[in-house]
């Protein structure tokens, strides 16, 4: 198998056998619908998904025989207890059979990352990662940073650990081969060199200050180096220097002495030796009480391209060498593999999973465990690096656990919340107003979960920030009610902070029980007598009561922590939409007007309110514009 798609793919080879029997957890009922499910199971390789009485996922898992391996659940004595929960919850199962194992390995990666199951190993960090693209599309070929599917030609660099690594790179490209990273149409409508030129960061081939030729050799300069052939370059910089010197150009030999320096610097900012390692991601697990880290470092060419930290959920009870197996599996579902993935410890299925990388890559990929030499030296420094992450994770956790106490103790709530809610309005004298809702929990911000309101009036006149936290409220929890009303899916708040004093909070309570919603608590988080200048926030309650924190106090500095992510998320949504509807045109709101048309209409009548206000017979006297079009522009704004 090449490549591996969608699962619809399978759905010759699918069947869903179900026992009817009670929602709650069941371990006979769930054994007698396995053994439904194994009366008519091949013997061959393949993917088995559980789910329980609701239909929803509980487990994905792959198997060289589907039919020996389901029936290991059905012998429950020698089962863990995750997994005996895991049986007593299952009421149907579907299973999808494949060519060989190395696939079942594959599609299982795809179905754990659309499902999540709650039994599962979760890579929570699952963003795609930045590459740094240099295109292939152009004469003068643009060096940038790229996110997402490798769709546009070009050679593609990474995985980077994080934007920032990219963008000290692209930076060190910059001085270094003096590429251009302007966009193709910025680049054909330049007549003067911009100021990137001026601070000696690109090489102006949008006016000519650079050959097609000379450009190129600039290009293979770059392909070198970040294929980790930095000394040839350092070399070939060296001795175009020398050679500009003994000619007297002491302008050009200072300007490629810049270059050589921030060469000599990237090498130089390397934190992690990675000399002779080549390309190579390092993998290193660590466990305390629980709690398992993977560090791991990304190395390409020799050159180190960063490094992260991973956190994967539901650990519990599952071995280390199982946890770091469907981490990897997870992890190279987007990213592409390099031809050596360095490991801490052996896998028990390390061969099938490099086997399984290697098919979907096109070329061998190969998981060892360094022994010695520098491969073993960059090993010990990753275990070093995951441990260290560990213990900091595992002190922010017992610190955030300690926060969310004494937020419960603050509020009366009966345990500690695990889904915060923060809500705030955003908007000038009631122009592009929006409202904004941040999650929080024990692990911190949620941002995958940050929601987003357009205020459309519907409450109250949208310069009322009691009427837009109406509506905010009104839309949030009707649509909550209407697609989890049982509240058992995790999107219930166990706390609700509004940004305002009591009119925001008794507008937001009023919503609730009109709703019927009686058993959220909602706390309003206003500015003090001094408007907040003494971080002194008056915390107002739904009972009427009112109080103050001490400046100093931890759970303080928390709360207020909540309150300006919240202004931060709410502030940018905002300014993102003001700026596009500064862009607008009141013809983007005609039918039927596509952009060449309205490009016509405002060259012929140079505003949109000309347009508005001109004749039926001006309308079709525009260019480009039929008697048909006219008359759709004229009764769009005349015909109400």
């Amino acid at each position: 198998m090449s490549g591996y798609g969608p699962p619809d793919r399978f759905n010759e080879e699918r069947a869903t056998f179900t026992v009817r029997g009670s929602d709650t957890p069941d371990l006979d009922a769930g054994i007698a619908a396995i053994r439904n499910v194994l009366a008519t199971l091949p013997s061959r390789s393949g993917v088995y998904r559980m789910h329980d009485a609701k239909g929803d996922v509980l487990y994905v898992g792959k198997a060289r025989s589907l039919k020996q391996r389901v029936a290991n659940y059905t012998q429950v004595k020698g089962l863990t207890k995750r997994l005996q929960r895991m049986i007593a919850q299952t009421r149907s199962m579907t299973i999808v059979t494949t060519n060989n194992e190395a696939e079942a390995l594959l599609l299982e990666a795809q179905l754990i990352k659309r499902y999540r199951p709650a039994y599962n190993v979760l890579l929570r960090d699952d963003k795609s990662f930045p590459f740094i693209l240099l295109r292939g599309d152009h004469d003068f070929p643009r060096v940038q940073k790229h996110r997402g599917a490798r769709r546009a030609p070009g050679n593609y660099y990474g995985p980077f650990a994080s934007a920032g690594s990219v963008n000290n790179t692209l930076n060190a490209l910059q001085k270094l081969f003096l590429l251009r990273s302007c966009t193709d149409g910025f680049f054909k409508t330049r007549d003067r060199p911009c100021l990137l030129y001026q601070i000696k960061r690109c090489s102006a081939p949008c006016v000519g200050r650079v050959g097609k030729d000379e450009y190129q050799e600039l290009v293979d300069d770059c392909r070198d180096f970040l294929a980790g052939k930095s000394t040839k370059v350092q070399a070939k910089l060296g001795a175009q220097m020398q050679a500009a010197a003994e000619n007297m150009d002491f302008e050009l030999a200072a300007l490629i002495r810049d270059r050589l320096k921030a060469l000599t610097f990237v090498q130089g900012s390397q934190a992690i030796n990675a000399e002779g390692v080549g390309d190579a991601d390092v993998f290193a697990l660590a466990c305390r009480d629980g709690t398992m880290g993977i560090q791991a470092f990304f190395i390409r060419g020799g050159q180190n391209w960063g490094h992260r930290s991973f956190f994967p959920q539901h650990t519990n009870e599952v071995p280390e060498d199982e946890v770091l197996a469907s981490f990897l599996t997870q992890f190279y579902e987007e990213v592409p593999p390099p031809k050596t993935i360095l490991l801490d410890r052996d896998l028990t299925e390390g061969a099938l999973l490099g086997e399984a990388l290697g098919e979907r890559a096109g070329y061998k990929v190969a998981l060892s465990v360094p022994q010695r030499g520098d491969r073993r030296r960059l090993m010990d420094q990753a275990k070093r690096n995951a441990i260290e992450a560990l213990e900091r994770r595992l002190a922010e956790s017992t610190t955030q656990a300690r926060l969310l106490r004494e937020v419960a103790d603050l509020f009366d709530l009966p345990e500690p919340p695990d889904r915060i809610e923060v809500y705030d309005n955003s908007h000038i004298q009631g122009t592009n107003a929006l409202g904004a809702m941040v999650v929080a929990g024990p692990e911190g911000f949620r941002k995958g979960q940050y929601r987003k309101f357009n205020i459309k009036g519907n409450e109250a006149a949208t310069d009322s920030d009691v009427g837009m936290m109406r509506e905010v409220f009104r839309r949030r929890f009707a649509r909550q009610l209407d697609e989890a009303p049982d509240r058992d899916d995790g999107t219930w708040p166990d706390l609700v902070l509004i940004d305002g004093g009591k009119p925001q909070l008794h507008a937001a309570k009023a919503v609730l029980e009109d709703l019927g919603i009686e058993d959220v608590c909602m706390v309003g988080v206003a500015k003090g007598p001094h408007h907040g200048r003494d971080g002194r926030e008056v915390f107002h309650m739904l009972d009427g009561r009112e109080f103050q924190l001490p400046v100093n106090a931890p759970v303080l500095f928390y709360l207020q922590r909540l309150r300006d992510e919240v202004h931060r998320f709410a502030i940018g949504a905002h300014r993102d939409k003001r700026s596009k509807a500064i862009g607008a045109s009141p013809l983007d709101e005609v039918p039927g007007i596509g952009p060449a048309r309205k490009k016509a209409l405002l060259m012929h009548f140079g505003t949109g309110r000309a347009v508005r206000n001109a004749s039926l017979e001006d309308l079709k006297k525009a260019p480009g514009v039929s008697a048909g079009v006219a008359q759709q522009v004229y009764d769009f704004y005349h015909a109400r």
